[in-house]
């Protein structure tokens, strides 16, 4: 599945080949005073051939979907995929809150379609905050999966949806999801961030895309970054890259079925993550990267 005119090729996603290299919305909520430039980043995006891009409805309580609407239009052929499980809490002490109970999930997708101004989005990503999430479900949002999926088949049966995705999850949950149908597994993932190597690996065996969130690791205060590793630098500085070009082309390498979602509001570093596609890193580069 893959197709050398598109970033990095192509995978399967939602029923339909997808770049490789996608775009994480997140990043957009940022512009908030600068539409036009928001709308310009998008529009771009598409130009280099991205045609995933990653959202959700608490993403600037709104904003990003809206500026979706506005950017993207039925010919570019992109697959958005938004995420439920969580809204916006602009008002609160993190800017969302959780929503895993069934009805709050349908709700979530309402307000996704609303926002995005479609009756269709091509996939949702139910967010279990599972593994190493730093936010857990308890109380009344401790939701069994069956009955998270219940309420996700029903809409995707209906067609108000066209896949399913998992993200923040462990492995028995994504073991236990399988024979639902699942389109792909976000998780955090990353060259300094290897937990879920054998998650990894099921999911490609399963045909089912691996799309890593936090891809450069540096989350939270101390945490590991990719682009501040020994290895990273030196096979960047021999490739006349940047180190973290090298750390998103190590994830392209990992296995076939990943699939990128750096997100940005710089139209020159989008323009850097999408010429990821196009670099290669041989094997004496990865071995130093594998035993870094």
């Amino acid at each position: 599945m893959s197709n050398p005119d598109r970033p990095g090729g192509t995978y399967a996603l939602a029923g339909r080949p997808v770049a490789r290299v996608g775009y994480g919305a997140s990043a957009l909520a940022r512009l908030r005073d600068d539409r036009p430039a928001a709308v310009a980043l998008l529009r771009r995006a598409v130009e280099l051939g991205v045609d995933h891009v990653d959202t959700a409805q608490f993403y600037g309580d709104g904003l990003v979907n809206d500026l979706l609407r506005e950017a993207l239009q039925p010919g570019d052929g992109v697959v958005v995929a938004t995420k439920v499980g969580a809204d916006p809490d602009p008002g609160g002490p993190f800017p969302m809150r959780l929503a895993q109970r069934p009805e709050q999930l349908r709700a979530s997708v309402e307000d996704n379609l609303r926002s995005l101004g479609t009756d269709h989005v091509p996939l949702v990503n139910l967010r279990r905050l599972e593994g190493t999430s730093r936010i857990r479900a308890e109380g009344d949002q401790l939701v069994d999966l069956d009955d998270q999926l219940a309420v996700l088949t029903a809409l995707r049966d209906a067609g108000t949806i066209g896949a399913i995705g998992l993200s923040s999850v462990e492995p028995d949950t994504v073991r236990r999801a399988l024979p639902a149908g699942i389109a792909c597994v976000q998780n955090e993932y990353s060259l300094v961030e290897r937990d879920d190597d054998g998650l990894l690996d099921l999911c490609a065996a399963e045909g089912v895309a691996w799309v890593p969130f936090h891809p450069l690791g540096g989350v939270l205060a101390g945490a590991r970054r990719v682009a501040d590793e020994p290895a990273v630098r030196e096979v960047a500085a021999a490739a006349g890259v940047t180190a973290s070009q090298v750390g998103l082309a190590w994830l392209l390498h990992r296995s076939p079925a990943v699939l990128l979602i750096p997100g940005t509001a710089s139209l020159a570093h989008l323009e850097a993550n999408v010429a990821v596609g196009s670099l290669r890193l041989d094997p004496g580069a990865l071995r130093a990267l594998d035993g870094h």
